[in-house]
């Protein structure tokens, strides 16, 4: 078995490598190669990548065209509706390739549906757009005039920044009687100018002259640059300084620290004096490295000065001049090569990035492509890319350093909605270095789950005649999907035929009504299916059964089934011997109720019965049985009224009659209990409207007697506090001879009796109590006496509660005279005794 697993596993590395070989191949057979000149305004014409491919514009639109270059900077465009390649900015070719003769930049370009890849390039074509510049504008040169003619002085070189034949082409030298001009080549076979002395010098004639150096380069038009060389003409010195190398080599790490010695030259002269001191300086060396190491000027130490980079420069060329105090000097060459060290860390560049994939995406469904990058060099350059964690996600490498980050397995968005993929890529240099890019990629949802639930079974409860739309409880289904995939609705599940339902489900909120009113005595329980289904495409759905109970409400009466209806007003008839013992059963009274529990529990009493003492009723049973021995005493007829009641809250009852007649024997067989009907039982009904009219009259009374009390008692305490009033001295003195006009007189006779009482209503002429004034007393006293002297007589009399004496000589109290009047009444009887009071 592990044999197989490793042939296994060496025939797929086997594909995969032949995989990779074809793809390189196809896309190195058709690499792309065109040409622009720098300084072209942006959006220039680069070529028709189109046309090249033979393939149409709209192909590459449907197959997602795109272009990316290599590097942090995007050049170019691609525009896929007309297939044209164009340059993004203007480019400039000595920024982008400084100090290379040929400028090539790199783009690959992808296709989608099938994923290709083509590489292609994109020659910068050079344009004299630089002149040459000497790094001085002024050279001095201190020259002895012991110089032998025919030597040569080195002078520095001019650079212009164009190549080719744009570049730096030729020198040439302001005609003198001296110097003439030649060029001289370094190691590398680079061209320098320098002076010829043709004749030799003489200071004495000449101590210092001027000329001038003139750099041009080939372009058309031509363009040049200019320097002055300042030569001093020195007294004799014979010796010149010499090194003791010509070149001097170093290698140095690229991460030297700034002060470390890079190398030490040394020059000797044999000379005395100011002669024979010697002086460095860096001479004929490029800027950039100038800027990078420091040489001391009397030590001749060179030392690191700035930051080194491999990825920049590998390597660099100086050269040091060693000058005497006599004017004399010597030239050598300092070679330094950078040693890479792993100090960049890996680049990962997204080409393309799926934000969103759906749930069901089969696996190996692409999800970004992107290339990593190191600048380092070999092993510090070479990367490798995993993914962190345990992701259903599979990075495969496919041309050059892309890789393509690919589904492994299928998804499941109610698992995990999304995804934080972190690429790790890392070089393989002794101090291994890491860079991370992280992807948020959305798991979009799919309509793959059907809602549920939360029970099977749904038991909800309703009171029989319930409103309609009256709320029974709610049904509740919870979908795992998300948006309009978990948005459920509800219904009722009716099938074909069926009648509509008594109940209703709500589509949004699932509360459950029921439509109309039920009777627990035809429908006890009702079941239906209710559907909840959510709003995706294809919709799912899911079914739970919804059992309605219906609870049973006292709403019937119990119903007497013996004796039965037909038994008449009489009540039916039973025959019980006068020989019947005690507990002889004489009936069964059958009774049944429609409801059911405790509304259908039944009792039995006996409401009436002629001899109460005679029967008893079974309270469960409804048994009639002798409650005694029957005796010849006892009535030959019966008549019974038996309540059947309920026990539901109110209860409810019905009653039936029993006629029981008792006979001697039951020879008679057509003895008829009609024949002699019970003596008719009083009407209850009349009696209890009787009782309440009697109470009312009763109340009216009461009430019409304490108002009467009342009325009496205010005013008395009226008549005390009003002023006394002024009478007429006698009242027979009045214009009418009689009462005043203002007196109302009512008499009341009643007939079949041996007196009369006359009623005379009306205002009285009160006899003043005592402490009035001294000058009120004699009419008190004439106004009182009159009153009891003449009582026959018509006029106004007074009395303090009580009547003048009658025939019997005792008094009466006024209310005695006539109840039904109260107030102030003046009774005269028949046999002339008149009594009077007042309230």
């Amino acid at each position: 078995m592990a044999w197989n697993g490793r042939r296994n596993g060496g025939s797929l590395r086997q594909v995969s490598l032949f995989l990779l070989c074809v793809c390189v191949w196809q896309s190195g057979a058709e690499s792309l190669r065109y040409s622009l000149a720098e300084e072209m305004e942006r959006d220039s014409f680069v070529g028709n990548i189109a046309q090249d491919l033979g393939l149409t514009p709209s192909q590459l639109v449907a197959r997602k065209a795109r272009v990316v270059s290599e590097g942090n900077q995007q050049l170019f465009r691609l525009s896929p509706s007309t297939g044209l390649l164009t340059a993004k900015e203007p480019l400039d070719r000595e920024e982008i390739c400084p100090q290379r003769e040929t400028c090539t930049l790199f783009f690959t370009l992808f296709l989608d549906n099938p994923l290709q890849l083509i590489r292609g390039e994109v020659e910068v074509l050079d344009v004299n757009d630089n002149s040459p510049i000497f790094p001085e504008k002024e050279m001095g040169l201190e020259i002895s005039e012991m110089t032998s003619p025919g030597s040569h002085f080195p002078l520095e070189i001019a650079r212009d920044k164009d190549v080719g034949s744009n570049g730096l082409q030729n020198y040439s030298l302001q005609s003198n009687s001296h110097f003439s001009l030649g060029l001289g080549r370094g190691k590398g076979g680079g061209k320098y100018p320098e002076l010829v002395l043709e004749r030799q010098l003489d200071r004495e004639e000449q101590r210092e002259m001027y000329l001038l150096l003139i750099a041009v380069d080939g372009g058309l038009p031509p363009r040049s640059g200019t320097a002055q060389i300042r030569i001093v003409v020195l007294d004799a010195n014979d010796n010149t300084p010499m090194f003791s190398r010509e070149v001097y080599e170093v290698s140095l790490s690229e991460n030297s620290s700034p002060g470390q010695l890079v190398a030490r030259v040394e020059a000797r002269d044999p000379d005395e004096g100011s002669s024979g001191k010697v002086q460095y300086a860096f001479t004929q060396t490029l800027e950039g490295s100038q800027q990078l190491f420091d040489l001391n000027p009397e030590t001749g130490e060179i030392r690191v000065a700035g930051k080194l980079d491999f990825e920049d420069a590998k390597k660099h060329e100086m050269v040091v001049k060693a000058s005497d105090g006599g004017g004399l000097y010597t030239t050598c060459k300092v070679h330094v090569e950078v040693m890479d060290v792993n100090d960049n860390a890996p680049e990962i560049q997204l080409t393309s990035h799926t934000a969103s994939i759906p749930e069901d995406a089969p696996p190996r469904t692409l999800v970004a492509l992107f290339s990593v990058r190191d600048r380092d060099s070999g092993d510090n350059g070479r990367t490798e890319c995993i993914i962190d964690g345990d992701l259903p996600f599979t990075l495969t490498p496919t041309f050059g350093n892309f890789y393509e980050l690919r589904t492994n397995a299928a998804l499941d968005r109610e698992t995990t909605a999304e995804y934080n993929i972190s690429i790790q890529a890392t070089d393989w240099g002794p101090r291994r270095l890491r860079s991370r890019e992280s992807l948020w990629v959305q798991v979009s949802d799919v309509n793959d789950n059907a809602p549920a639930f939360s029970q099977e079974l749904y038991s909800m409860w309703v009171t029989e005649n319930n409103s309609p739309m009256v709320r029974i409880g709610s049904v509740q289904a919870s979908d795992a999907d998300a948006g309009s995939n978990a948005r459920v609705q509800y219904a009722l599940v009716r099938e074909e035929g069926q009648e509509q339902a008594a109940v209703s489900v709500s589509s949004e909120s699932g509360e459950v009504y029921v439509v109309r009113s039920l009777d627990y005595e035809r429908v006890r329980a009702l079941e239906v299916w209710v559907s909840a289904a959510d709003s995706g495409s294809p919709a799912l759905s899911a079914r739970a059964l919804l059992r309605v109970l219906v609870r049973d409400e006292n709403d019937n009466a119990p119903v007497v089934l013996h004796p039965g209806a037909e038994s008449g007003a009489g009540g039916a008839g039973e025959l019980v011997p006068r020989w019947a013992p005690a507990g002889y059963l004489v009936a069964k009274v059958v009774a049944v109720d429609a409801d059911a529990g405790q509304n259908a529990w039944l009792s039995y009493e006996l409401a009436k019965a002629t001899e109460p003492g005679l029967f008893r009723l079974g309270l469960h049973s409804g048994e009639l049985r002798t409650a005694r021995a029957v005796a010849e005493r006892d009535a030959p007829r019966h008549r019974l009224v038996v309540l059947v009641r309920d026990r539901g809250q109110p209860p409810r009852s019905a009653s039936a009659t029993l006629a029981i007649a008792l006979l001697h024997d039951f020879s008679d067989a057509h003895v008829r209990l009609s024949q002699d009907a019970p003596p008719a039982e009083p009407d209850d009904t009349l009696t209890l409207y009787l009782i309440a009219c009697l109470a009312c009259v009763s109340a009216l009374c009461l009430a019409t007697g304490l108002a009467a009390l009342l009325m009496k008692l205010r005013r008395d305490r009226q008549r005390q506090a009003e002023p006394l009033p002024t009478f007429p001295t006698a009242v027979a003195e009045s214009d009418a001879g009689s009462l005043p006009r203002s007196l109302v007189y009512d008499v009341c006779l009643a007939t079949g009796t041996l007196s009369s009482d006359f009623h005379f209503l009306g205002p009285l002429l009160p006899c003043f109590p005592a402490g009035i004034p001294s000058g009120m007393a004699p009419q008190r006293s004439s106004v009182c006496s009159q009153a009891v002297s003449n009582p026959g007589e018509e006029g106004d009399w007074s009395a303090q509660g009580r009547a003048p004496i009658s025939e019997d000589k005792s008094p009466r109290p006024v209310e005695e005279a006539c109840p039904a009047n109260r107030g102030m009444e003046l009774n005269v009887s028949s046999d002339q005794n008149p009594w009077l009071t007042h309230q």
